[in-house]
């Protein structure tokens, strides 16, 4: 389970960089294809729910980022985990409201929603592992 959350190249002892999260990996991937579905949203959007979902896709990896370089305070790096998960949710949310509103800017919003909440599953046992075995 734990070695799911890691690059699969990637053994939890030689992790030396952000990069080599599985978590981050899949969040920066998953943000760049938010930011180009969020630029098809009306005009009128574009600021408002298209804005609020950029920046929660944004939030997912860059929590990451943030938390890795406190990893040194394993409740700093837990906190930011913490926000990078709730910001999943939140970018799971906005993307079921543009779904809604309007069906045609995804192609298999399905698909799109359901690699979110993979990813906020392995966010979730990350956290779960970095609080039962974070040394620091």
């Amino acid at each position: 389970m734990i070695q799911s959350i890691f690059s699969t190249s990637q053994k939890i002892k030689d992790m030396s960089s952000y990069k080599d999260l599985e978590i981050y990996t899949m969040g920066l991937e998953l943000f760049y294809k938010a930011h180009g579905a969020s630029l098809k949203l009306p005009k009128h959007e574009m600021y408002e729910l298209g804005s609020q979902f950029r920046r929660s896709a944004d939030a997912v990896a860059t929590n990451i980022v943030e938390g890795y370089g406190r990893k040194r305070y394993k409740a700093d790096f837990i906190k930011f985990l913490t926000y990078s998960y709730a910001s999943c949710l939140e970018t799971v949310f906005h993307l079921q409201k543009i779904v809604t509103l309007y069906p045609k800017i995804f192609d298999n919003e399905q698909e799109f929603i359901d690699k979110y909440h993979e990813l906020s599953a392995k966010i979730y046992n990350f956290i779960k592992y970095v609080e039962q075995n974070w040394k620091t």
